[in-house]
C-alpha cells in the first residue's frame, strides 16, 4: 500500500515537472497562430506570422548560419572528443586519467557566462576578429567535453578481448580501430554528435560574448528582437525550432533503436554459431 502511494506521488511530481516545462512552450506555440498580433487574447487563427518568418531573408540567413555553425562544430567536436575519450581510456596511469576527467568535467559544470567571457578575453588577446570563426571555435570548445562524456561509457562497456583477439590474428592497428573499436562505440559517438549539435543550436550565453562583425545566430537574434518588443514572429520561429528539435530527438531515438536491434541480432547470430560448433564437436 505504501509503495503504491509513493508511486502515485512520484507520477504526480513527474506530471507537474513536465507541465512546468512544456506549458510555456505550448502557450507560445498557441499564440503563434493568433491573428490579433499580441499575446493578450486569441482573436482568430492565421498563418501570417509563419509567412513573415519565411519572407524575412535576413532571418533565413541567420537560421542557415546557425545550422552551419551547429553542424560544423558538432562534426569537429565529435571527431576530437572521440579521440580524446579513447586517449583517456587507454591512459595507463590512473592519476593522469583522473586528472584529465576532472578537467573535462570542470568545463561541463562551468557557467556559460564564464566560458564566454574567458573566450572573449582570449580572442582579444590574440587579436582574433570576432565573427563566424570565433563562434565556431567557441562552440567546438564547449562541445568537446560533452562528446567525451558520451563516448567514454561505451569504451568501458566494450569487450577488450575482441581487440586482443584481432591483434593476435594479425589485424593492423588501423583495422582494429576501424572494424572493432569504432563500431563498438558508435552509439556513444552518435549520442555525442546529437548532443553537441543541440547544445550549439540553442546556445546563447557563449555566442553572445564572441559574436561580432555582423555575424549572429538564431538565439542571439531572438534575444535582440525580444528586447525591442514581443512579436508573434518570434513565436512562430520558436515553434519551428521546437518542431525541428522534436524531429531531431525522434530521429536519434530511431537510430538508437536500430543500433540496439542490430547488436541484438549480431549477438543472436554469434550464439547460434557457438551452439552449432558445440553440436559439431559432440557429433
Amino acid at each position: 500500500m505504501k509503495e503504491t502511494t509513493n508511486t502515485k506521488w512520484n507520477n504526480a511530481f513527474l506530471v507537474l515537472v513536465f507541465a512546468i516545462l512544456y506549458l510555456p512552450i505550448f502557450y507560445l506555440i498557441f499564440y503563434s497562430f493568433n491573428a490579433g498580433g499580441t499575446m493578450n487574447a486569441f482573436t482568430g487563427f492565421t498563418w501570417e506570422h509563419y509567412q513573415a518568418v519565411f519572407e524575412d531573408t535576413r532571418l533565413i540567413g541567420i537560421v542557415l548560419n546557425t545550422f552551419l555553425v551547429a553542424l560544423l562544430s558538432a562534426l569537429i567536436a565529435t571527431a576530437i572528443g572521440t579521440m580524446g575519450a579513447i586517449f583517456i581510456y587507454y591512459t595507463k596511469k590512473r592519476s593522469i586519467r583522473n586528472t584529465l576527467l576532472s578537467l573535462n568535467n570542470v568545463l561541463m559544470v562551468s557557467p556559460d557566462v564564464i566560458i564566454g567571457a574567458s573566450l572573449l578575453i582570449l580572442f582579444t588577446m590574440l587579436g582574433f576578429s570576432l565573427g563566424f570563426s570565433s563562434v565556431l571555435l567557441s562552440h567546438i570548445a564547449f562541445s568537446i567535453p560533452i562528446v567525451v562524456l558520451m563516448v567514454l561509457p561505451k569504451l568501458y562497456e566494450m569487450n577488450d578481448s575482441m581487440i586482443s583477439a584481432a591483434q593476435d590474428l594479425g589485424a593492423s592497428s588501423g583495422q582494429v580501430f576501424s572494424r572493432i573499436l569504432i563500431p563498438s562505440i558508435t552509439p556513444g559517438i552518435l549520442s555525442g554528435f546529437f548532443m553537441a549539435f543541440t547544445y550549439s543550436l540553442d546556445d546563447f550565453a557563449v555566442t553572445f560574448f564572441v559574436t561580432g562583425n555582423g555575424f549572429t545566430t538564431l538565439a542571439v537574434e531572438i534575444y535582440s528582437r525580444a528586447r525591442r518588443g514581443v512579436s508573434l514572429e518570434i513565436n512562430a520561429l520558436s515553434a519551428l525550432m521546437f518542431l525541428f528539435t522534436l524531429l531531431l530527438v525522434l530521429g536519434y531515438y530511431f537510430i538508437q533503436q536500430y543500433e540496439h536491434n542490430k547488436h541484438a541480432q549480431q549477438m543472436k547470430a554469434i550464439g547460434k554459431r557457438a551452439g552449432s560448433g558445440r553440436m559439431v564437436k559432440k557429433g
